[in-house]
């Protein structure tokens, strides 16, 4: 599609796992050429992270959404010639190797540069490309943990505990993806060549967990307040949690803005506790957080989930059930908004599956921009890149890739 925003743009990804991939994603999900270079015969590993049929997993069909996929070994002088060849065609190299691997492999800034002055470098690291931690290895876990929001989940008399997905990496990803639009955009406004250190995006993980920690830190250098793990809630916030319902659902209910709490006591027949002057705010409210929790879980446990959903959101009570993975897949209102879209894939069965992946966020024009292609197969697209940027002959390409 050639309306899309980043239209004309070409990625070089050499990231694996998932906070590159997931940068390159967003860059292709809006029109950018992304060109994904793998290992040889192992591809990124993230191909075989739950897997649980076929050759290649949910996981990465979703995180390589909208890529081309070539295979190239970065440890043969071979491989590295063809990558110096397509930073010659590309806007833009993707990476989230260990600081200093480029480096060794005559691959980093300054040698990128000398090929390509435009060129636009994000890298995504633990600990980012300098300090006295930058040459440390780490994972989207260590991130979460030392980026500050390890110590928040979960409840205070137990010990910390991990959200269920890589947010520490899908986070870095979008970090990545705006500072290169950002990069690309002063590029095309500027000119005159936008020197080369504005042109290296450096997003460290621990750093991108501790720029969505609020105000964690100015709040205990200012206060000396430390926060605490507080399970449903949300510190200093109230009432506003996980309510258990009559049959085994629970539901989540943010009744904290102070108008909200006048409504929201009303529908669960207390009156007595709008009018208290001790919760007409929301430090009162928080402070009496026990009590309010207790009394809107002895309404909730008498009312199936749907039923409790039904009268709050009459009322204009924010709202709303805990979805499966199920529920999410037959939600009208992501449908509506082609949040989820359909693709045969194979699954290890005879014949290919219908499989709904999430849509494109931000939505353009009402709903989610189609999605062209899920993940590609292992190096599905070598010979048509190598071919279309470098003019390479079918006998150049068998004897590069058989090396």
């Amino acid at each position: 599609m050639t309306d899309l925003p980043l239209a004309g743009v070409r990625v070089l990804e050499l990231g694996n796992y998932i906070a590159a991939p997931t940068a390159g994603r967003i860059l292709g999900d809006f029109g950018a050429d992304v060109i994904k270079v793998e290992r040889p015969k192992s591809g990124d590993e993230l191909r075989n992270w739950r897997l649980y049929g076929g050759d290649t997993s949910m996981l990465y069909r979703t995180v390589n959404r909208n890529k081309r996929s070539i295979t190239l070994d970065l440890g043969a002088e071979s491989g590295r010639a063809v990558v110096l060849e397509l930073i010659r065609h590309c806007d833009v190299l993707l990476e989230n190797f260990r600081p200093g691997t480029l480096e060794k492999w005559g691959l980093g800034p300054e040698e990128l540069n000398a090929v390509n002055p435009d060129l636009v470098v994000t890298r995504i690291s633990a600990y980012g490309q300098t300090g006295p931690l930058s040459s440390r290895p780490g994972f989207a876990a260590v991130a979460e943990a030392v980026g500050g929001l390890r110590e928040l989940v979960g409840d205070p008399d137990r010990p910390p505990v991990r959200v269920g997905v890589s947010i520490g990496d899908s986070i870095a990803g979008i970090y990545a993806a705006f500072g290169t639009v950002m990069a690309l955009f002063q590029r095309e406004r500027s000119a005159d060549r936008i020197p080369l250190p504005q042109r290296v995006i450096d997003v460290a993980l621990n750093e991108s967990i501790l720029s969505v920690m609020e105000s964690l830190v100015p709040d205990y250098l200012a206060y000396g307040i430390v926060r605490e793990r507080v399970g449903g809630r949300m510190e200093g916030i109230a009432p506003s949690n996980a309510y258990p319902c009559r049959d085994g659902r629970s539901i989540i209910i943010g009744g904290n803005g102070d108008a909200i709490f006048q409504r929201y006591m009303q529908v669960i027949g207390r009156p007595d506790l709008a009018a208290d002057p001790e919760l007409a705010d929301n430090a009162g409210r928080w402070t009496h957080r026990d009590r309010l929790d207790a009394s809107i879980a002895e309404w909730t446990r008498t009312l199936d989930s749907a039923e409790a959903l039904r009268l709050l959101e009459a009322a204009g009570i924010p709202c709303g059930p805990i979805y499966t993975a199920a529920d999410i897949a037959a939600d009208p209102q992501l449908r509506a908004r082609n949040m989820i879209q359909d693709f045969p894939v194979d699954v290890g069965a005879p014949e290919p599956k219908s499989v709904g992946f999430p849509g494109i966020v931000p939505v353009l024009g009402g709903r989610s921009l189609p999605i062209r292609s899920v993940g590609p197969d292992l190096g599905e697209h070598t010979r048509e890149v190598l071919t279309e940027l470098l003019g390479m002959s079918d006998t150049e390409i068998d004897e590069l890739v058989t090396r």
